[in-house]
Order: C-alpha cells, then structure tokens, then sequence
C-alpha cells in the first residue's frame, strides 16, 4: 500500500500581492533607455529581470479564458519567453535592445490588467 502525501502551501504565500509600484518603476526605467547609451550588460541585465516580472504576472488569474484581448497579450508573453526567439550572445545589442523593450512593455500591459482585476489604480 502507497500512502498518499498531500503538501499544503506555505500560509500566505499564494496570496502575495505583486508589487506593482516596483514593476512599474523598472518598467519605466526600461522605456526611458537610449540605445547610444545602454550597455549590453545592461541590457541583458534589465532583459532578464523583466522576464522574471512577465512570468510572475502570467502565474495570475487575469481573466485570459474570458477575455479575448487578454489571451492575446498571454500569446504575445508565451511567444517571448520561448527560448528559441530570446536574444543570445551573439545577437547584436540593438536587438537586444528592442528585446528587452519589448518585454518591458508587455509586462506593462499585463500589469495594468492585473491591476484592473484587482481593484487598483496605477499612479
């Protein structure tokens, strides 16, 4: 006989609220970057931070099974975060650049829905 074992969640930890003021403010520090200026460390730096914020907020209910434009903003996100269409090493850094806006703003948008569902404002 194989007894069975059932883990229970840390209390709390499923209800962790996002911090919407630090995304925000990363995000807007993303969108403000000059190419002429950014250092691809930088960049790859801001890249991957972003990525962890995208995948954070897609782990949210946001609505996407009832929701056509959410669901394609989840599309869009998937199709980023696939390995395949990241940029590596030896892409050029404007299109890392372009990358990382690109994550920058859809986190952003999917930001702004989870703040909607949940009742806030954005400042």
């Amino acid at each position: 006989m194989v007894a069975s074992v059932t883990e229970e969640p840390e209390a709390g930890v499923d209800s962790l609220p996002i911090d919407v003021e630090l995304i925000s403010g990363i995000t807007d520090d993303v969108l403000k970057m000059e190419l002429s200026t950014s250092t691809r460390e930088d960049i790859d730096f801001k890249t991957t931070r972003g990525i962890g914020f995208l995948r954070l907020l897609l782990a949210e209910e946001l609505g996407a099974n009832d929701d056509d434009d959410v669901m394609d903003l989840f599309h869009q996100a998937y199709k980023l975060l696939d390995l395949t269409s990241r940029p590596g090493r030896q892409t050029p850094s404007f299109t890392a650049f372009f990358f990382m806006r690109e994550v920058a703003n859809l986190t952003r948008r999917l930001m702004w829905v989870y703040v909607e569902r949940n009742g806030g404002a954005l400042q």
